[in-house]
């Protein structure tokens, strides 16, 4: 029986994208936590060792392979800063939070060059823009979500990622051009709509429908070097997420499990980039959110 398993866990590592999608979105749900497969290497070889299985233990090279091969550069140690570097910060802050002006501190202090904020209310946008304002003077505004910068910002535009059904008044996307000392880069920040977990698997059409029009959107970019930074309400393996990710690089170092903050499994706040390099990401402490923060060192081509 371990042995069995320890081939099964390997082919759900390996061959993951060919889980069918048809019924529950079961493959989008199974690549949403795909690095907790690897748990299942320590429990094998506790019952392998007290089965005293030489042909489980042999077995599980095959899972402890697959999961090194697609995680185990997460887990290197963060390399040297490089020369043309941006630090960004994403963070979704929560409609909820009752201490903006905390979380504005909190995120400032991790200097980074750019923040990038969802779920922004009316009542507590003012409050991020004057707690903000003196180290990030240059900021922009769509809906409920926003980037502040210490570098100037031009051309910001509502970016229209809304899956269809729903009301004009859902904004959630912002373009805008960052003036950085190693060039222009195109920023964008998105909140897709977020996904259920019911009796018939997972909800996410309208998540993976807005991620489609965020992919054409950063197919459609004319600046070379593109950051995106949003709360994507999924992992970067997940197929769901396909449209945009294949375009786009993820974090090469980090797990940065994001959510939930009081006892996070998954990394569904995103930093990724194109004609640039997303070499580290890390979670900052918990602020007034259910999100943790995300704080990446991204080197520009």
């Amino acid at each position: 029986m371990p042995a069995a398993l320890a081939v099964l866990t390997a082919g759900l590592l390996a061959f993951h994208r060919a889980v069918p999608n048809s019924v529950g979105r079961v493959g989008s749900l199974l690549e949403a936590f795909l690095p907790w497969l690897g748990l299942m290497v320590p429990v094998l070889l506790g019952l392998a060792l007290l089965r005293r299985s030489a042909a489980a233990l042999v077995a599980l090279l095959l899972p402890s392979v697959a999961w090194t091969y697609l995680f185990g550069g997460l887990l290197l140690p963060e390399a040297d800063g490089a020369a043309h570097e941006v630090v960004a910060v994403q963070h979704n802050v929560s409609d909820e939070n009752t201490d903006p002006a905390g979380t504005a501190r909190a995120l400032a202090g991790a200097e980074p060059d750019l923040i990038a904020l969802e779920e922004l209310t009316p009542r507590a946008l003012p409050v991020y823009e004057r707690t903000l304002a003196t180290d990030y003077p240059h900021h922009a505004v769509r809906g409920t979500v926003g980037l502040w910068s210490k570098h100037p910002l031009t051309d910001s535009r509502l970016l229209d990622i809304r899956p269809r059904g729903l009301m004009e008044t859902w904004n959630r996307g912002l373009r805008t051009v960052v003036h950085t000392p190693h060039g222009e880069i195109a920023a964008y920040v998105a909140h897709l709509p977020s996904v259920r977990v019911g009796a018939g698997g997972l909800a996410s059409s309208r998540r993976d429908e807005s991620a489609g029009l965020l992919g054409k959107a950063v197919a459609a970019e004319k600046l070379q070097s593109v950051i995106l930074l949003g709360d994507l309400n999924s992992t970067v393996d997940d197929r769901g997420l396909a449209p945009l990710t294949s375009r786009m690089n993820a974090a090469e170092r980090g797990f940065a499990f994001s959510f939930p903050a009081d006892f996070p499994v998954a990394r569904i706040d995103q930093v990724m980039a194109r004609s640039a390099t997303v070499d580290h990401v890390r979670t900052l402490p918990a602020t007034g959110s259910d999100h943790l923060p995300i704080a990446a060192r991204i080197t520009l081509d």
